[in-house]
């Protein structure tokens, strides 16, 4: 039996008594307390064996105190009671002469929290060295025996947290995460893929691994197309590097300040409100804030307190509500509703092999590079495929094509989805590959 490391966090009865301690030691008007603990590992190899084998563990205290609409935070990563007594004394000191807040709020009074415990596995919590290694050497031996040079990461990660202020907010959690990502090498031919579960014995590594080596295997001597508007199937790791730009800037104080491709304009070009509720998407088009979905099973609050319960981000395609801070609902009279954050798509029962059979003509894209703002009014980026691009024809991949670079907007992309797969986790999101109807390529690339 391949032995386990012993975790060393603290219990959530642990977290919560240092906090409510340190809320006990403040002099100021209000005082905010969030701490934060963590071990992480991590496996990385290269050219087909292991190069690294680190661990870390990380300790944050933070102390927010309050007089009045003067605030300031002061944190330590030490544990022992002198060093969190200092710490209190020196954010007090700093909010009684930091100027006022223009934009303050004030304390959260208490918050209901979902009843429902986040995804801490504890063989994730506890996996050694030793039994990464031996994941990792068997992608390397896989990919020895193809010919093909593997690099890539496995990491794990176990976390504690807990927040309370002096109005008697006061929650705490568990969560723990893995993930694993691989880039498959030959000659000219690359391919890259990457999942994230909150367990590691749920990350599908020898079939990630197949599928990297036999994509890389099929991308030698790629043939260059001119660039265009093509119909486009992107497969969910690169779809999860775009669907996130948009839920990133549905933000109300942007839309309603005339700074958003969801802002509503006169004809002088004032601001003259936001497209809530407008058909603006694909009806193919669901996403909420769900961390309660099977995949993620993620917190129960966020990092200032309010409450992460699921909320409808855009339904049917229609956007449902734009994400409100604290201060900014104050001002517009709305209730504030935290980050919309973890995100969760809806896909279908589909695989891409399914759309790619459905599709007469188009390019397969493995993954989006490098995406970058263009207009962020417009929310038009621009980025370059990588890893593995194809030529659809006749629902079969035929053959390898050079990179493009891409020039788009990212709310016309998810006007044109017309197709959906099933969906997989990537970093704090589920999206599924989605296919659309057209997709603006600029021009060729040299990467691979």
């Amino acid at each position: 039996m391949t032995p386990a490391t012993a975790p060393i966090l603290m219990s959530e009865d642990q977290a919560l008594s240092l906090v409510e301690s340190t809320l006990k030691q403040s002099e100021a008007d209000g005082v905010f307390v969030s701490l934060s603990e963590g071990e992480s590992s991590l496996s990385r190899f290269s050219e087909n064996q292991i190069t690294q084998n680190i661990s870390r563990s990380r300790f944050n205290l933070t102390i927010t105190s309050y007089f009045g609409k003067r605030s300031a935070s002061a944190s330590t990563s030490e544990q022992d009671p002198e060093a969190i007594a200092e710490t209190v004394r020196r954010s007090q000191e700093l909010a009684r002469i930091a100027p006022e807040d223009p934009e303050w709020v004030p304390l959260l009074e208490p918050q209901s929290y979902d009843r429902r415990i986040p995804g801490f596995d504890e063989a994730t919590a506890t996996v050694s060295p030793l039994r990464r290694g031996e994941m990792v050497k068997e992608v390397c031996e896989k990919a020895a025996q193809s010919g093909v040079e593997s690099s890539g990461t496995l990491s794990v990660a176990a976390t504690s947290r807990a927040i309370g202020n002096s109005l008697g907010v006061l929650a705490s959690d568990r969560k723990t995460e893995a993930e694993f990502s691989v880039t498959a090498k030959i000659g000219k031919g690359s391919s890259w893929t990457s999942r994230t579960a909150f367990a590691i014995d749920r990350l599908p590594i020898a079939e990630m691994t197949e599928q990297a080596i036999a994509r890389s295997i099929a991308c030698q001597s790629p043939r260059k197309i001119q660039p265009g508007i093509y119909p486009v199937i992107f497969d969910a790791a690169a779809f999860a590097d775009l669907l996130p730009w948009v839920i990133w800037n549905l933000d109300a104080r942007a839309a309603d300040e005339g700074r958003s491709f969801m802002s509503h304009t006169d004809a002088a070009g004032k601001s003259a409100g936001n497209r809530v509720g407008e058909a603006l998407f694909s009806p193919l088009v669901q996403v909420q804030r769900n961390p309660a979905h099977p995949l993620l099973q993620s917190g129960t609050f966020f990092e200032d307190g309010l409450s992460n319960t699921s909320l409808d981000i855009i339904t049917d395609g229609i956007p449902q509500t734009l994400s409100y801070s604290r201060y900014w609902a104050q001002q517009q009279g709305k209730q504030p509703t935290g980050m919309m954050y973890p995100i969760a798509m809806t896909g279908s029962d589909a695989s891409l092999a399914d759309l790619i059979a459905q599709t007469p003509q188009g390019i397969l894209v493995s993954r989006a590079w490098y995406v970058r703002y263009i207009n962020p009014r417009t929310l038009e980026v621009t980025g370059m495929t990588r890893d593995g691009t194809f030529w659809i024809e006749n629902g079969e991949i035929a053959y390898p094509i050079e990179n493009l670079r891409f020039n788009q907007s990212l709310p016309e992309l998810l006007r044109d989805v017309d197709a959906l797969t099933t969906v997989h986790r990537f970093g704090g999101s589920v999206v599924p590959g989605v296919r659309v109807k057209a997709f603006n390529f600029t021009s060729n690339t040299d990467s691979i």
